[in-house]
C-alpha cells in the first residue's frame, strides 16, 4: 500500500522507509509539514506516519488540517519522542488513529501499521470480494461477473481488483500507478488510461450496471455502488467521463 511519512530527521525518515519496504509497501517521505500538505491535495495516499515537532507546522495541527479542511480519513499513526500521556491525549483529540513512542522499534511500527491499515480497509484482507455481479478471489486470481469466468489480461487483473478493493475512494493517478505497475518505466499515464478504458468496457462499468468508474480531472479515478434508477432520475447527477 502507499505510505506517508512526515519526519523532519532523514534518519528517522530512512528507518520509516525501509520498515515499511519490508513488508511490502511503498513509502513517501516528507521532512516538512507543507509539502506534505501540499502532496495530499494532489495525491492519495493509505496512511500517514508523522511526528509531533516539526519545523514549520506542529504535527497536531497537521492532523486537523488533514481532518478539517481535507475532510480525510486517512489513517494517521503518531511516532514522537512525546511521551506524556497528556500528548497521546491531545494527538488522538486532534483526529490520529494510533500513537507510539520513540525510539522506533520496527516490529511495532510495522504491526501498528498492519493494524490500521486492516481496520480502514477490509477489503485489501479478504479471501473473497464480491460486489453484485463481480466475483474475485484474489489468491486464485480469478474473476466471474454473473457466475461467468471473465478473462483479463494481468495488469487489466491488478488494476480491477485494485479498485473493487478501494471502491468509493478517490485514487489518485500515482497511487494507481504505484499499485499495479509499481514505480518502472511501464507506469504512463497513457498505459493507466487505457488500461481504464479497457475495463470500463470489459466489466461493463456504467450506471445501467449498477456502478460507476469516473475520472476526477487532475486527480484520479473513483470506482462507486450506485443506484442506477435514482442516478438516471436525477438530470444533474453525472455519469461519469469516459477515456
Amino acid at each position: 500500500m502507499r505510505i506517508a511519512a512526515l519526519d523532519d530527521e532523514p534518519s528517522q525518515l530512512e528507518l520509516i522507509r525501509h520498515t515499511m519496504e519490508s513488508i511490502g509497501h511503498e513509502c513517501h517521505g516528507f521532512e516538512e509539514a507543507k509539502a506534505l500538505l501540499r502532496a495530499l491535495r494532489q495525491q492519495t495516499f493509505d496512511l500517514l506516519i508523522l511526528d509531533w515537532t516539526l519545523p514549520d507546522v506542529m504535527g497536531p495541527d497537521v492532523v486537523r488540517a488533514i481532518r478539517g479542511e481535507m475532510l480525510s480519513r486517512l489513517p494517521i499513526l503518531f511516532v514522537t519522542n512525546r511521551r506524556e500521556e497528556a500528548d497521546m491525549v491531545r494527538g488522538l483529540e486532534a483526529g490520529a488513529d494510533d500513537f507510539m513512542v520513540k525510539p522506533i522499534r520496527t516490529g511495532e511500527l510495522a504491526a501498528r501499521t498492519q493494524a490500521l491499515l486492516r481496520r480502514a480497509y477490509p477489503h485489501q484482507h479478504e479471501p473473497e470480494i464480491v460486489f453484485g455481479p463481480y466475483h474475485f478471489s484474489p489468491q486464485l486470481r480469478t474473476l466471474q461477473v454473473n457466475g461467468e469466468p471473465l478473462e483479463l489480461k494481468h495488469r487489466e487483473y491488478e488494476l480491477a481488483l485494485f479498485l473493487f478493493q478501494n471502491m468509493g475512494r478517490l485514487l489518485s493517478r500515482e497511487h494507481l500507478r504505484e499499485a499495479v505497475w509499481g514505480q518502472g518505466p511501464e507506469a504512463s499515464s497513457r498505459s493507466l488510461d487505457t488500461h481504464i478504458s479497457r475495463l470500463r468496457a470489459k466489466l461493463d462499468l456504467r450506471p445501467h450496471n449498477g456502478f460507476l468508474l469516473s475520472a476526477i480531472y487532475g486527480l484520479g479515478y473513483r470506482l462507486e455502488a450506485i443506484d442506477a434508477n435514482t442516478l438516471m432520475s436525477s438530470p444533474s447527477a453525472p455519469l461519469g467521463s469516459s477515456t
